[in-house]
């Protein structure tokens, strides 16, 4: 079977050609077309704009007025040719167009060589044919001619391959099937199309001609590489319609600088109107538009200038960060964008930094600021002068003048104000040395006022919390050391200390200055006791001090010790041991509690120096019972504590109020009876001791020993006492303050009963008393034990005769009453009234 040939040419779907338009159209179509067919489509327009009447001069054939042709009955091509025409009128402007149709009838066939032998009958399976899209294609079973029954879109089928058969009426099949395929050409039915809807481009003000601003793509759905995708590329009109700014490359689509004179402050923005055309821009081609939009970026090519050549304002002396003045600019480039931001400088007056000039990007003003504050009496006036500048660098355009720094004055009035102390200078250096007595002055540290220039009724303090080396007199503003330095003790930083020293004058306005103390040695040999820190018991052991220098031990002797502070000189002696050590000691009954003790240490030669003796006085017995170190006298009490105690008493006396309101009722009012003399004096005919009491009712006494020696043992734990020289009980000292309670046998420790007041607590209160009141009762003016003697009473004037005094008749002579004949006048009248008895 002869091979056909290898494609079908279908022409259903045939644009026209705008060269040919008017002229002749040939349509390539199958022989038999059925009715309603779609022929064909003729470009109208191309060849009459408006035309108002459109007919074809073959009835078999309409026209409709988007010019597709279309059968109106079956038509059967009995010859391969057949033509008609599309006339086109336009009526109002009386203008006639003809169009000439052919239509070809282009026949694919396929023949098999066994037809000269046999009776062939063909027959074609696969797509488009039986398969989808089915009934594209039909073949014609005695000729093997293929038809295609509707017009085929090469965009969505480009290619069809389908086999053929050749068999014999009884099914024999003397060839092998043909694989055939059938390529549709293209016609140029798709116009081309922007990639995008709106094109954004971006270019500088300023630019050179020729700088790319960007590119604008298309794309056509027709076969490649031919000149149905042929594109061309042309600006149609431009948007601000001045002198055409832009140029589009044909072939690539690019677009590029054509003016020199692009200028942001004129036209800032660019739209361009763009058309895209197939068939390499012949006018019959297929095309699209589009658009493209330009806008220009601003650079500085334009200088800020200020609305005001001349600015005005005020402000306090001494204040400081404060914004005094806003100067606005004006720029004729872009908003916000660094060609318009602002950067102010000033430029003259501000050589001492007083102030500074920033700018605000809100407003783009610049807000000039005090950092430093002004004195009025050195300058009543400042003047400064301004100049502003743009963020970004200047870009001129060609051919334009240079930029010319635009400036202003601003002049700043210095308001006067009464102002406070000021230390000159603010920050003070003095040196002190670790040789230094306590309360040596080290220099001088003032203030003056201002206004006045003098120190005249300023005083001075050192607030709290600061390191306590020195203090300031409020007067003299004198310097002087408060304790013993040295640079070696760990609280100290690098010998050194900050002090901020307040002066406050008659108005209470203060001004604040740092005094640095800074403390140097003394001296390569510098005296000192190594070992500081000391415990002394109650029995007052003195405490042995020698000196050491750690680099030399050979001192001029003797050595000389001298407590420095005088309040402490009265409660602590120094005694001396050798030439190189002594004693120290205290003098007299001092409290317990911590001492901290200076010390002076010289040699004949000169050499000297201060050591810090901290000893701590305790009630103990030996060092290892006493506890933590305290300050004697040093107890303070916090807020909280002094908050309970208003509390506790509070809560106290409204305890004892509810109880006296609750129990006062009841109480019964005793009455007081006119006892006769019996009553008030005790019946006895002897002042001798009396009997043992042997009532085990009555509690044991309790009174301590001054000495100090423990506590006596016995069938009754007593205590001897010394009138004023012994201590009671409620006077035992533990530690600096005082606590009632026991005394804890062999510890000579005082125990502070922690429990509630109670009856027994009470109990035991008052009965330890009362039985001192007894004991010190039977003792004489010298402290010493009375046996049988007439106690002294204070002469109470005569008495008079009273015979019912008592009686004293049932005397017996052993009774050894012989005393009472020398009696002394006090009691005279009472022995004439017993003798007359």
């Amino acid at each position: 079977m002869a091979r056909a040939a290898p494609r079908l040419v279908l022409g259903l779907l045939v644009l026209s050609l705008c060269c040919d338009a008017c002229k002749k159209v040939t349509f390539h179509v199958p022989s038999v077309l059925e009715a309603d067919t779609l022929v064909g489509r003729v470009n109208i327009n191309e060849c009459l704009q408006s035309a108002e009447h459109i007919s074809s001069s073959d009835g078999s054939f309409k026209v409709l007025e988007d010019g597709s042709v279309y059968t109106t009955s079956a038509v059967s091509l009995s010859d391969e040719k057949r033509t008609f025409t599309i006339l086109l009128k336009d009526l109002q402007e009386h203008v006639e167009k003809k169009i000439l149709i052919d239509l070809e009838t282009d026949e694919k066939k396929v023949q098999s060589d066994t037809a000269q032998n046999y009776t062939i009958y063909y027959s074609a399976s696969g797509p488009g044919i039986d398969q989808d899209p089915k009934g594209l294609f039909y073949i014609e079973r005695e000729t093997g001619n293929i038809f295609a029954t509707r017009a085929v879109d090469r965009e969505q089928y480009p290619s069809f391959q389908i086999i053929c058969f050749a068999s014999t009426p009884d099914g024999y099949s003397p060839e092998v099937p043909l694989v055939h395929t059938i390529r549709i050409e293209d016609d140029n039915d798709n116009a081309p199309y922007f990639t995008q809807d709106v094109f954004q481009f971006c270019v500088p003000e300023n630019s050179k001609p020729g700088v790319v601003v960007g590119t604008v793509t298309a794309e056509d759905r027709d076969e490649p590489y031919t000149l149905h995708t042929t594109l061309k590329y042309r600006i149609v009109s431009q948007t601000p319609s001045v002198t055409p700014a832009f140029s589009l490359h044909g072939d690539t689509g690019v677009i590029s600088v054509l003016s020199p004179q692009l200028d942001r402050e004129l036209v800032s923005t660019y739209t361009l109107l763009i058309e895209v055309r197939d068939m390499a821009g012949q006018p019959f081609g297929l095309c699209t538009t589009g658009t493209a939009v330009i806008k220009i970026e601003d650079t500085n090519d334009n200088a800020p200038t200020f609305k005001q050549m001349q600015y005005e304002t005020q402000v306090e002396e001494n204040r400081v960060n404060v914004d005094i003045l806003r100067i606005s600019v004006v720029d004729a480039d872009e908003f916000g964008a660094p060609g318009s931001t602002a950067v102010y400088e000033i430029i003259r007056g501000n050589d001492d930094h007083t102030f500074e000039i920033t700018t605000d990007r809100n407003t783009n003003e610049g807000i000039l600021c005090v950092v430093k504050g002004l004195d009025y009496e050195n300058a009543k006036q400042r003047i400064l002068v301004i100049a502003v500048n743009n963020e970004a660098p200047y870009m001129l355009a060609p051919h334009s003048q240079q930029v010319v720094q635009s400036t202003c004055t601003v002049t700043v009035n210095v308001l006067d104000i009464d102002e406070g102390p000021v230390f000159k200078p603010c920050f003070f250096r003095m040196d002190a040395s670790e040789c230094d007595d306590i309360g040596t002055n080290i220099g001088k540290y003032l203030a003056e006022d201002p206004e006045t220039g003098n120190s005249e009724g300023i005083c001075y303090k050192i607030p709290p919390g600061q390191c306590n080396w020195v203090n300031i007199d409020e007067k003299s503003g004198e310097v002087r050391t408060v304790r013993v330095l040295d640079r070696d003790l760990g609280e100290v930083k690098r010998g050194q200390c900050n002090i901020t020293v307040l002066a406050i004058d008659r108005n209470g306005k203060t001004g604040t200055g740092t005094l640095q103390v800074v403390i140097q040695r003394c001296g390569r040999n510098y005296l000192r006791i190594p070992t500081t820190q000391y415990t002394m018991c109650r029995d007052r052991k003195p405490i042995c001090l020698s000196v050491g220098d750690g680099d030399d031990t050979s001192y001029s002797m003797p050595l000389v010790y001298r407590v420095t502070d005088r309040s402490l000189g009265s409660m602590w002696k120094i005694t001396q041991h050798n030439e190189k050590s002594v004693y120290l000691s205290p003098v007299g009954d001092i409290p317990f509690g911590t001492y901290t003790i200076p010390i002076s240490v010289s040699d004949s030669s000169g050499r000297r120096g201060i050591s810090e003796i901290s000893v701590n006085y305790c009630d103990c017995v030996t060092p290892s019972d006493c506890g933590s170190p305290r300050s004697a006298g040093s107890v303070t009490l916090g807020v909280w504590a002094i908050l309970a105690m208003i509390l506790g008493s509070l809560l106290l006396l409204l305890i004892l109020i509810t109880i006296c309101g609750c129990c006062g009722a009841g109480v019964m009012h005793r009455q007081v009876t006119d006892d006769c003399a019996n009553h008030n004096l005790i019946i006895s005919n002897t002042e001798a001791p009396g009997e043992e009491v042997m009532d085990h009712n009555i509690i044991p006494l309790q009174t301590t020993d001054q000495v100090g020696s423990g506590i006596k043992t016995g069938d009754q734990q007593t205590f001897e006492m010394v009138k004023g020289r012994g201590h009671t009980l409620e006077s035992v000292r533990g530690g600096g303050h005082q606590t009632l309670g026991s005394v804890k046998e062999g510890g000579g420790q005082a125990m502070v009963d922690t429990c509630r007041y109670s009856y027994s607590e009470w109990h035991n209160f008052t009965h330890p008393r009362l039985g001192e009141k007894v004991h010190l009762c039977r003792q004489d003016e010298e402290q010493k034990h009375s046996e049988d003697y007439l106690l002294s009473y204070n002469y109470e004037g005569k008495g008079s005769l009273a015979g019912s005094v008592g009686c004293c008749s049932d005397q017996h002579e052993e009774e050894a009453l012989d005393f009472l004949d020398q009696l002394e006048p006090k009691f005279r009248t009472l022995a004439e009234t017993c003798i007359k008895r």
